[in-house]
């Protein structure tokens, strides 16, 4: 007996309660916070995150045009005009420099007397300007559009949502009314009334997806915020005496804010398109500035001679306008509270 009460007192016999309770108790992981669950998320859709690094490093090259393009894009050598494009060290049919004149394969850079080692990596338009460096030009200035006209987009819709829910009443009435006619004339009919003002430019185009193109927006936020307002929080803010701006600021505006990005993304390659769509027309950027609808508008004329021309500039717009929208659809899906894991 005194063998076994001697074991049965013995220290090694007992457990601290401390560590009974870590062991079944264990550390729970450290809360994420909303970013860090928005990044996890995102990275588990691959094509989403494919179509991000692809945006970054067209939007690095565009901006910085102005340094990496290797000829002036408005600087004209009519004897290298529709040369095709050469890449160095690439011996591959529609690379290489050379076309087909009449069955037989042509070096069209030795034809015209272009100094050995330069290279035009997308070749020559008609006026024997850089295409690569038209086209590095043309993506900046495209883009510069597309985040302007967003931007404007998402502070104009943003302030206008917020205004006629939070107010509501006769003035919600009368604000949805002016939408109304606004959203009825066409994009079309606003930028040719501001052609009668402005020159074709910039300007012109800017303005006229101002006046329409913040409307979605608009409709999206009131909508949200006249759900939003009926909340319990908001009631209690609004009980403590929050004022009205306070509480669309501070409680209603950071709990939109997942829907108002993968707007905001949805809008800029449709502003892409119409910048494109109006340049093509010969309506919005002038000759001899460079956007993609201009080079479209200038390779669309030749596609038959001279392919790689309007080739080039289509390939660069649907690369853009597919990276916007697969990585819009995966902002969706993270910003989704109904999306399951």
């Amino acid at each position: 007996m005194s063998q076994i009460s001697q074991q049965l007192m013995d220290d090694s016999a007992f457990v601290p309660a401390q560590v009974r309770r870590e062991e079944a108790e264990p550390e729970l992981p450290r809360a994420l916070s909303f970013l860090e669950d928005s990044w996890r998320k995102l990275r588990k859709n691959r094509a989403a995150v494919v179509t991000m690094i692809l945006l970054v490093i067209i939007t690095v090259l565009a901006f910085l045009a102005p340094v990496i393009s290797p000829y002036d894009p408005n600087e004209q050598h009519l004897v290298w005009k529709n040369l095709p494009p050469k890449w160095p060290g690439v011996n591959i049919s529609g690379l290489n420099g050379t076309s087909t004149f009449r069955g037989k394969q042509v070096d069209n850079y030795a034809m015209a007397n272009v100094p050995e080692g330069t290279c035009f990596l997308f070749g020559t338009d008609e006026f024997g300007r850089d295409l690569l460096s038209r086209c590095l030009w043309g993506t900046r200035i495209s883009l510069t559009i597309a985040f302007i006209a967003a931007l404007l987009d998402l502070t104009i819709g943003i302030a206008y949502g917020l205004t006629s829910a939070m107010k509501g009443g006769r003035t919600d009435t009368i604000m949805q009314r002016i939408l109304e006619i606004l959203a009825g004339i066409p994009s079309l009919v606003l930028v040719v009334l501001m052609l009668l003002v402005f020159e074709p430019g910039i300007t012109s185009i800017i303005l006229a997806m101002v006046i329409s193109s913040w409307i979605p927006m608009a409709r999206v936020v009131r909508a949200e915020a006249l759900r939003l307002k009926q909340m319990e929080y908001v009631q209690a803010a609004r009980a403590l005496g929050a004022s009205e701006v306070k509480i669309a600021l501070s409680h209603i505006l950071p709990n939109i804010s997942g829907i108002v990005i993968v707007r905001a993304m949805f809008s800029i390659p449709t502003a892409i398109f119409f910048e494109t769509f109006l340049s093509f027309l010969g309506v919005g950027m002038k000759i001899p500035n460079a956007s993609i609808g201009t080079l479209l508008n200038s390779g669309y004329k030749v596609f038959k001679l001279y392919p790689y021309q309007m080739f080039i500039p289509a390939l660069i717009l649907c690369v853009i306008m597919l990276s916007f929208n697969l990585f819009a659809d995966g902002l969706r899906d993270v910003f989704d509270p109904k999306m399951k894991e």
